[in-house]
């Protein structure tokens, strides 16, 4: 937890390890909080990305101040993943509906950040970005156009059944395939974005 007093030595320990990036920051802090800063301080230090899960009833809460980290940390990338970062892609998002249904009106937090920060960056896992990638047809191709460069596939399950409706990363890749305006896009979200932000 970033919260602990160990964090930064035992996220230190890893990354000298090998690890090539912070992962998913699952915890009960505020997401522009002292703990926040930190962990961006070490990933800053080590050049490497940090995941985190937006879900303000619980974790990284206060998601609207969030354009503080990224402003303060400009060479720390950030990936977004979960219910509120993907609830508002939605201008009009209830933040009190987790996987919002319908249309979508655009200018929500979530693509302001995408296209104001060149360190923030998305992730399409689980069914936060399964819900958010099918609610509305008509507006997920201009956005996976128009973030092309940063997005990236994730499935968030094991997928051990590897098709259907029982294996969200399929329908996910399906999704991706379905939406993305071109061969080459459907590439960067699916493989080159993750590769560049692992440096991999």
């Amino acid at each position: 937890m970033p919260d602990l007093p160990e964090a930064q030595d035992e996220l230190e320990k890893y990354l000298k390890l090998g690890a090539r990036g912070i992962g998913e920051q699952k915890f009960g802090v505020d997401c522009d909080s002292v703990y926040i800063e930190r962990l961006a301080a070490v990933a800053q230090d080590r050049n490497v990305p940090v995941l985190l899960h937006f879900w303000d009833a619980d974790y990284n809460r206060g998601f609207a101040r969030f354009h503080k980290i990224l402003g303060k940390f400009p060479r720390v990338n950030f990936i977004g993943h979960a219910q509120t970062w993907w609830g508002n892609i939605d201008k009009n998002h209830d933040q009190n509906v987790a996987y919002p249904k319908g249309r979508v009106a655009p200018g929500g937090i979530t693509d302001r950040l995408l296209s104001d920060y060149p360190n923030m960056f998305g992730d399409c896992s689980a069914g936060s970005g399964l819900n958010a990638l099918t609610r509305d047809a008509d507006f997920t191709p201009g956005f996976l156009e128009r973030h092309q460069n940063k997005l990236v596939f994730g499935s968030d399950c094991e997928d051990s059944v590897g098709s259907g409706e029982k294996c969200q990363g399929a329908q996910i890749l399906a999704a991706i395939r379905r939406f993305a305006p071109n061969k080459a896009v459907e590439r960067k979200i699916l493989h080159e974005n993750a590769k560049k932000l692992l440096k991999l």
